[in-house]
């Protein structure tokens, strides 16, 4: 099975864990996600895509350090204000549901171009989404691999709370180190 794991920065992944796979870093955010996924696709076929990385949780079901699949995403930004409220377009397709493919718990997630630290946008968004986490990348990436009929997975990883930004609540290195060994452990099953 050829495999592409796809990370946003060098920090996400623990290269020496995933001998055979090809490993993607797209850099951070939507467009360099698209924009480099989409030129691997183009150049390479692969059975299966797992998009590995950090998010922050909105929900105090997941503690920092949990583990998690992404099975349904959404660009939470893509839409129009219409006075005080905020609506997304019903004609283009900005939401995303896969099968689940692992033994992870299973998380509703948000693709943001700005990750939440304000209160009253917290709250909003929780409001009007309800999502479990919130990334930089995934809608992005399950579009892409959904365009070239690439099967993919999402693994997450919470590094932080959703909340005003304060980064002695992260750890970046639990989470790393979590999503790395459960990625490897999904990957030796497949």
């Amino acid at each position: 099975m050829k495999i592409l794991l796809v990370v946003a920065t060098e920090h996400e992944i623990i290269e020496d864990k995933f001998n055979g796979c090809n490993i993607l870093i797209t850099g951070m955010g939507m467009v360099n996600t698209s924009i480099q996924i989409t030129k691997e696709l183009m150049q390479n076929k692969y059975d299966l895509v797992i998009n590995m990385g950090v998010a922050g949780s909105f929900s105090q079901d997941y503690i920092v350090g949990d583990v998690v699949e992404v099975v349904e995403d959404n660009f939470s930004e893509l839409g129009f204000e219409n006075g005080n409220d905020f609506e997304q377009f019903s004609d283009f397709v900005i939401k995303y549901n896969v099968k689940a493919k692992t033994n992870l718990k299973k998380v509703k997630g948000i693709t943001v171009n700005t990750v939440h630290g304000n209160e009253h946008s917290i709250d909003e968004i929780v409001n009007r989404l309800n999502p479990e986490v919130e990334s930089m990348e995934g809608a992005s990436i399950f579009k892409v691999c959904n365009e070239f009929s690439v099967p993919c997975i999402q693994i997450r990883a919470i590094s932080n709370n959703v909340e005003k930004r304060n980064k002695e609540n992260w750890n970046m290195p639990l989470a790393i180190r979590n999503l790395n060994k459960q990625v490897a452990k999904i990957i030796m099953e497949l």
